[in-house]
């Protein structure tokens, strides 16, 4: 195997923790804030679904290999810009506790670096397009299913005592979690699954853009490895700074999101697990009273989500143009 392209698995996995590390928090933020599992059950939890979740299909790293650029039309400098640019946004990301979209984090670096190595002709502008609205609808979904959720559940739980709801919700909130854990595994492990599957094509070293089962489970257990070092700094913003949340709450929220992204995971949409569940929370927030949510921490997450994408896309060009003059 050529020596660049075992750069970019290694870059590529490196993507992979760091995605964990950050999107902890979407699994077991709420569960955590609630009290139901303490930090170590739930992160023992979360990394055995993260992992389970990456085998249940191929679906969205196919997406990522060939929906959004020509793989004959990008080399593995490409790759490695794109990996490098979405590794450092992650982390800078972490450091400071803003959940943003790893998802759009690496879509942008990939857009950024490829247009800087071949223009506009290499992007799948069909592709593309179809993931821009996967990435802007889910939000809006997830925002409207968790407010309705939650308006549903008080419909036909309110009248019983705060102290007995929050009791078996708590129970509830366990499931929930696991099945939202599940499907982060399902939707973004598979993002770089595409990434390499997409490296190996390209420099033929395989002959079909189909997922090989070492490139799951060598994602997976990447994932997996990043969820178990956690993102605390994200996991306080999400379970405790935007709203306080009681275990009817994460209910809610964490069924809400789990829906939208097994849902979205299923027809091979990526999206970002970190906005669907920052959405739901804000939509369970909002059945309380508009006031319930901190808005201006959400004015933060909202900014730090526009931010992303020219960010990732400027970081990668210029990458590309600075490795490309070393690496033919």
């Amino acid at each position: 195997m050529p020596e660049t392209i075992i750069v970019i698995i290694i870059i590529a996995l490196l993507f992979d923790m760091s995605n964990g590390m950050h999107d902890t928090a979407n699994a077991i933020a709420t569960v955590v804030s609630t009290r139901v599992l303490t930090p170590l059950q739930a992160i023992l939890m979360a990394v055995t679904l993260n992992i389970l979740g990456a085998f249940i299909s191929t679906h969205v790293a196919k997406t990522i290999g060939t929906g959004m650029v020509s793989p004959s039309g990008i080399n593995s400098v490409v790759i490695i810009s794109a990996l490098i640019a979405g590794f450092i946004w992650n982390i800078a990301m972490i450091r400071l506790g803003l959940p943003v979209s790893s998802s759009h984090a690496l879509i942008g670096s990939l857009i950024g670096a490829s247009y800087s190595h071949g223009g506009l002709s290499v992007l799948n502008f069909t592709g593309l397009y179809e993931i821009f609205v996967s990435l802007l609808i889910s939000p809006i979904l997830a925002l409207i299913f968790g407010y309705l959720l939650m308006r549903l559940i008080l419909l036909l739980f309110g009248r019983f005592s705060p102290s007995g709801l929050n009791k078996n919700f708590g129970i509830l909130q366990i499931f929930s979690s696991a099945f939202m854990a599940l499907s982060h595994g399902s939707n973004d492990a598979q993002k770089v699954m595409g990434i390499i599957t997409l490296s190996l094509f390209s420099s033929g070293i395989i002959q079909s853009t189909d997922v090989p089962f070492w490139v799951i489970s060598i994602c997976a257990i990447a994932m997996g490895f990043g969820t178990a070092l956690g993102g605390w700094n994200v996991i306080k913003t999400l379970g405790v700074s935007m709203l306080k949340l009681e275990p009817i709450h994460g209910f809610a929220a964490e069924a809400s999101a789990t829906a939208v992204i097994l849902g979205a995971s299923y027809f091979g949409m990526p999206l970002s697990t970190t906005n669907v569940i920052s959405c739901t929370i804000m939509g369970v927030g909002a059945t309380k009273r508009l006031s319930a949510v901190r808005w201006g921490v959400a004015r933060k997450i909202l900014f730090a989500w526009i931010f992303t994408f020219p960010c990732c896309i400027l970081m990668a060009y210029l990458f590309e143009k600075t490795i490309s003059v070393y690496i033919k």
